[in-house]
């Protein structure tokens, strides 16, 4: 029968078993496990369970945990569902999304919105990002976060990508465009929900979501884009290509990103962010208690910006005073379900500084 190692046997045994020569060669030969000493039968289990770096790889003296000591954040509102997220040495952007091409739904067609242009909209009518507007509000990126490939999440990627190097991180749809414009693999991440990814000082959390509740709750799209779709792009070339919702941790914050006006509960339910990036868009009214829910599920979390709610149709420059009466209702769910809960509603391009959370 086999026998345990000794008590005495196994102490001698290094965390990372190495054999002897002798012994390997004994193994090689075929003289059987039985034979060997304990000690050594301990190695060769030690061995075969040891998933570390091959033999002869360099180790990392410390390798990164994506923990980092606490800093304050600066989050930065692009318009629509993007947003500019640093500590001051990281660079994240989540949907940017700049070109804000004037259409809009009417009924089941596409109008433009308040534009001279009055040509016909159709899915096969091109839209073109606005180079122009990205470079004056995006000067770096070291990652780009995709929730979804709808186009006002992701038409403006492939041109900030290319400018900034940064890396996308995004379902197969998202990865999908960034291949058919062109940028390499080594700067896609594709994800479906549930990794959990450290990078360096970073960490970022992939959560599987859904998407708004659209057309009064008959939006559906089940589509995944192809690779083969490449610029100039039509309408038609964008498909959701399922939701994800992020939790990224950077500065010893938490800050929890949803890129429109819905999520899974359990797939959220005892997260702690500090801070909340919630869709507050008027579709959110079309889910059972909204916003009681999200904060019960988050714990009551200190910081709310309300996101995706304004008019992205229209310039930056146009007045949004109708998104900022409509946004009032849902400052008034929150304060209701989570009255320590501070809202911030935020203006284009103006910083939001969030101090380091005192330890």
């Amino acid at each position: 029968m086999y026998s345990s190692p000794s008590t005495s046997d196994s102490a001698n045994v290094p965390e990372r078993a190495e054999l002897a020569p002798t012994a390997v060669a004994r193994l090689q030969k075929g003289e059987g496990f039985m034979s060997l000493r304990p000690v050594v039968k301990a190695a060769v289990v030690a061995s075969l369970c040891w998933r570390g770096p091959a033999l002869g790889a360099q180790q990392p003296a410390s390798p990164p945990s994506g923990r980092t000591s606490a800093r304050a954040v600066t989050l930065t509102y692009l318009g629509a569902a993007g947003w500019e997220i640093t500590d001051g040495t990281t660079v994240i952007l989540l949907d940017p999304y700049l070109s804000r091409i004037p259409l809009v739904a009417n009924g089941s067609s596409l109008g433009r919105a308040e534009s001279a242009d009055r040509r016909p909209v159709d899915t096969n009518t091109i839209v073109v990002s606005d180079t122009a507007a990205a470079d004056a509000h995006v000067r770096r990126a070291d990652f780009i976060l995709l929730h979804h490939s709808h186009v006002d999440h992701i038409l403006d990627v492939p041109y900030i990508a290319r400018k900034t190097g940064a890396t996308v991180i995004g379902h197969e749809s998202a990865t999908n465009v960034m291949r058919g414009a062109g940028l390499p693999g080594s700067r896609l991440i594709t994800v479906r929900g549930g990794e959990d990814y450290v990078f360096g000082d970073l960490s970022i959390k992939v959560i599987p979501s859904v998407h708004s509740p659209l057309f009064q709750k008959h939006y559906y799209d089940g589509r995944t884009i192809p690779p083969t779709v490449k610029p100039p792009y039509k309408i038609s070339d964008f498909a959701e290509g399922g939701s994800l919702a992020f939790l990224i941790r950077l500065g010893g914050h938490q800050i929890l990103t949803f890129g429109s006006m819905n999520y899974i509960e359990r797939e959220i339910d005892g997260l702690r962010p500090d801070i909340v990036l919630v869709g507050a868009g008027a579709s959110r009214l079309e889910i059972y208690e909204y916003t009681s829910r999200l904060m019960r599920a988050l714990g009551n979390p200190p910081v709310v910006l309300p996101t995706h709610w304004d008019n992205y149709f229209v310039p930056f420059t146009a007045p949004q005073d109708t998104s900022v009466a409509r946004l009032q209702s849902f400052v008034r769910e929150v304060h209701a379900a989570s009255p320590q809960t501070r809202v911030i509603i935020p203006k284009y391009f103006i910083p939001i500084t969030i101090p380091a959370l005192k330890k």
